[in-house]
């Protein structure tokens, strides 16, 4: 997470001043976590991937949302917001609001320098405690790598990861293809090196 606000909020003072706020923020344990804008290739990533999966959703029940979409993780008291997230069947909301999503069926982060080890990690093991999800996607922004996570019968994450270009990655709980050359269209790499 970034920089936590001093102050500790209930649950229904966050949402009110969420929803009020033209800025968006993270919540957890009455500590407010203020995100910070987005790069190009992060914005072109999310755009791509959500572009991607909606037009292979487009005639099932489900529903891609990019990037303003809050998840709240009810088992940690995490509320989120997921750079690309899709519901399927019954969308469920927290409250009449219809702006906090409880049952995600998959979430996809794209990785920042700032929050790569979060999203790999302590956020991660939150995101697991969701009992709708089934997918979790990590998907640098400084070269070509999705990290793929679906959960088993037993409730084990495999991990798959890729980077070629013309690599086809398959989402078994969408039952959706996503080309990587989709996934980075119009993203130029500085370098080939590691992320940083």
């Amino acid at each position: 997470m970034l920089s936590p606000d001093s102050s500790r909020l209930t649950v229904a003072e966050y949402l009110e001043r969420e929803r009020r706020s033209e800025g968006k923020s993270e919540f957890l344990n009455g500590e407010i976590f203020a995100m910070t804008g987005a790069s190009r290739p992060h914005n072109l990533i999310s755009l791509n991937v959500g572009a991607e999966l909606r037009v292979q959703l487009k005639q099932r029940p489900c529903e891609v949302y990019v990037s303003d979409m809050r998840v709240k993780v009810s088992v940690t008291g995490l509320y989120t917001y997921p750079d690309v997230v899709v519901a399927c069947g019954e969308p469920t909301f927290e409250d009449a609001e219809v702006d906090t999503l409880l049952n995600p069926v998959l979430l996809v982060e794209v990785l920042s320098r700032t929050t790569a080890d979060y999203d790999r990690g302590e956020k991660f093991e939150h995101y697991r405690r969701l009992p709708s999800l089934r997918e979790y996607l990590l998907v640098a922004q400084h070269r070509r790598q999705v990290m793929q996570y679906v959960r088993q019968a037993d409730n084990a994450w495999l991990l798959t990861e890729t980077g070629e270009s013309g690599d086809s990655l398959y989402l078994p709980s969408l039952d959706c293809h996503l080309l990587l050359a989709e996934v980075y269209a119009k993203v130029q790499f500085a370098d080939q090196g590691a992320l940083r």
